[in-house]
């Protein structure tokens, strides 16, 4: 039986073979979260590097607009960077995807996908957790950019439903490629020999044209 799926089309390669359509690259769902968790993650490190750090009355020194916490800053713009460059990865990642002709290589980078996204999803809650907590308890407001406080609170939230969604994404399609891989499908063979030939050898060669010289044949006479 001739396979006509399974392997050669796992994990994504549909468009293997064919050429890069950007238009339908870009209007993917899976693209566009990618694209939304990276403006989320721009927001959450600019505001913080930009207008996180303040001189408050009591210190001379910068100190983090979530509390005086500075380790509550430092999380989140680590998170937001890793986050950030991720995103620019893993879209190159999912436009070379359906080109890898190795169904390995591509399960590798699916799975990667996947734990990526789950742990930073994770990782992405916390962040917001301890934001809003340092945040609330924020008492002298005195000089700190609000606005920019709550977009990084928001923006923090928002990056759990992205990534959320880039996992469920992520989930979904390592589970096609196991699924193809499991129970790949066949084509019917075609049959050996045409049916409709008729059958040429059904009696032994030259049976007629012996009987027929042995009917006419005569002994001499003597």
């Amino acid at each position: 039986m001739e396979q006509t799926g399974g392997v050669s089309s796992a994990y994504g390669a549909s468009l293997a073979g064919g050429g890069f359509d950007f238009v339908k690259f870009v209007r993917q769902p899976q693209t566009i979260v990618r694209i939304l968790s990276w403006i989320f993650a721009l927001v959450v490190f600019a505001c913080i590097t930009t207008e996180g750090y303040i001189n408050s009355s009591h210190s001379s020194d910068a100190k983090c607009f979530f509390n005086q916490n500075d380790s509550a800053c430092h999380y989140a713009v680590g998170i937001g960077v890793i986050a950030f460059l991720a995103c620019v990865g893993f879209l190159v990642l999912d436009v070379y995807l359906p080109f890898m002709s190795n169904a390995q290589e591509r399960k590798y980078a699916v799975m990667a996908d996947l734990i990526f996204s789950g742990v930073w999803t994770f990782l992405w809650f916390v962040c917001f957790c301890l934001l809003a907590s340092q945040w609330g308890h924020t008492e002298d407001v005195r000089g700190i950019p609000e606005d920019a406080a709550r977009a990084t609170v928001a923006f923090s939230f928002f990056s759990i439903a992205t990534w959320g969604i880039l996992a469920y994404y992520a989930l979904g399609r390592y589970r096609r490629g196991v699924t193809e891989i499991t129970i790949p499908t066949y084509a019917e063979p075609p049959p050996a020999y045409p049916s409709n030939v008729p059958d040429v050898h059904q009696q032994p060669p030259f049976i007629s044209n012996t009987k027929q010289h042995e009917d006419t044949y005569q002994p001499p006479n003597y």
